[in-house]
C-alpha cells in the first residue's frame, strides 16, 4: 500500500490514476493544465463508486448505505476516513490491488476535491449522487435475462456513463465561455457521448459479465428478431442472436457519431480537450469494428484492441484534431463496414 506521508494528495492522484486505469492515466494529461486536476479526481470519485458496486462480497444493504454514505462523504456531509475504514475490511480480491489502495486512501482525493470552485464541486457531488442510486438500484435486479427493454439500457447507461458525460460538460463549460455559448447542445449531446462508450464495454464484455451473474443487454432488441436472452452461450453463431447483436452495434454507432458532433463543437484551438474525446470515440468504434467481424466471440479478450491499434489512434486523431471535415470523413472511412442504426429517437439528438 501507498505510505502517503511521503507524498502530497495531489502525487497520489497522478499515483492511483496509473493503477485504476491506463486508459484515463493516457488520456487526461493531454487536457489543459486546469482541467487535470479536477477531471483526474473525478474519475478516482467514479472509480471509488464503482467499485463499491462491483465487489460481490458485498450485500446489497451494504451496497446501498456505502455508496450513500460516499455520496455524503464527497458533498462533505460525512468524514472519509470513517468511509475507508467501513469499506476496506470489505473488500474482496475480485477487487484489484490498486483499487483496494484507492478506497485506503480516499481521505487524501477528498481533500483534493474539496479545493475546487463551487461550480466544479457542484458538478462533481451531482455526478458521484446520481451515479451511486443509479447504480445501487440496477444491482438489485442484476440477472442473466437481461434488461427489459433499449429504454432501460438507455437509462443503465446514463447512470453508468450518460451523467459522467454532463459532468465533464460542465466542468468543461466552467473552464471556458466560448465552450459554455454551446452548453444546452453539449449537454444533450454528452449523455449520448457516454452512452456509445458504455454500449460499447457492454457488448465487448457480454461474457465476462454473464460469469458474474449479469447481462446487460436489452430483452426487446432480441426477442425482435427471435432470439431470448435465456439462451444466450458464448460463441453464438446463431442468425437471431448476431441480428439482435448486428442492431446494438447500430445504435452504438450513431451514439458515436453524436460524440464527434459534440467533439466539433469544442474550438478547434482546445486540442487537448479535443484529443480527450477524440481517442475514446476513436478506440470504441474500433472495438465495434472488432466485435462485428468476431460477432461469434466467446470472451472479451478476443475483441479487445491492440496496444497498435491505440498508437494508431492517438497518432491519426492528433493530426486532425483541429479539422471537423477532416474527422468526419475519418469517422465514416472507420466505421463504414458497422451497421447503421435503425431509427431510433435515442441516437437522433
Amino acid at each position: 500500500m501507498t505510505s502517503l506521508p511521503s507524498i502530497n494528495d495531489e502525487q497520489y492522484q497522478d499515483y492511483i490514476l496509473q493503477g485504476v486505469s491506463r486508459t484515463f492515466a493516457l488520456t487526461i494529461p493531454q487536457l489543459p493544465e486546469a482541467l487535470r486536476r479536477v477531471i483526474g479526481n473525478a474519475y478516482l470519485l467514479c472509480r471509488i463508486t464503482d467499485t463499491i458496486e462491483d465487489d460481490n462480497a458485498l450485500t446489497s444493504e451494504q451496497t446501498r448505505q456505502l455508496s450513500h454514505l460516499f455520496s455524503e462523504v464527497v458533498c462533505g456531509n460525512a468524514s472519509a476516513e470513517e468511509f475507508a475504514q467501513k469499506l476496506y475490511p470489505l473488500l474482496s480480491d475480485h477487487t484489484i490491488p490498486a483499487e483496494h489502495d484507492l478506497i485506503k486512501n480516499t481521505p487524501a482525493v477528498i481533500r483534493v476535491t474539496h479545493s475546487f470552485n463551487p461550480a466544479q464541486r457542484n458538478a462533481l457531488e451531482r455526478c458521484v449522487r446520481i451515479m451511486a442510486q443509479g447504480m445501487s438500484d440496477y444491482q438489485e435486479t442484476e440477472s442473466l435475462e437481461g434488461l427489459k427493454d433499449l429504454p432501460a439500457m438507455n437509462q443503465y447507461c446514463y447512470y453508468v456513463a450518460g451523467v459522467v458525460g454532463e459532468m465533464l460538460t460542465e466542468l468543461f463549460c466552467d473552464y471556458s465561455q466560448e465552450i459554455n455559448i454551446h452548453k444546452p447542445t453539449l449537454m444533450k449531446l454528452s449523455v449520448s457521448f457516454g452512452q456509445g462508450l458504455q454500449m460499447t464495454n457492454i457488448l465487448k464484455d457480454i461474457w465476462d459479465d454473464r460469469k458474474r451473474g449479469a447481462c446487460w443487454l436489452p430483452q426487446d432488441i432480441f426477442l425482435k428478431h427471435g432470439f431470448n436472452l435465456n439462451n444466450l452461450q458464448p460463441g453464438m453463431s446463431d442468425p437471431e442472436f448476431q441480428a439482435g447483436l448486428a442492431e446494438l452495434l447500430g445504435i452504438a454507432k450513431g451514439h458515436l457519431q453524436n460524440a464527434l458532433v459534440y467533439t466539433s463543437l469544442i474550438p478547434p484551438q482546445e486540442k487537448g480537450i479535443r484529443r480527450f474525446c477524440l481517442w475514446a470515440i476513436g478506440m470504441a468504434i474500433l472495438t465495434l469494428n472488432k466485435i462485428n467481424q468476431h460477432r461469434n466471440f466467446s470472451e472479451g479478450t478476443q475483441v479487445k484492441i491492440s496496444r497498435r491499434d491505440v498508437k494508431a489512434t492517438i497518432v491519426t486523431t492528433n493530426l486532425f484534431a483541429s479539422h471537423n471535415r477532416a474527422l468526419n470523413l475519418l469517422f465514416k472511412l472507420t466505421s463504414r463496414n458497422l451497421p447503421d442504426a435503425e431509427v431510433h429517437q435515442e441516437v437522433l439528438l
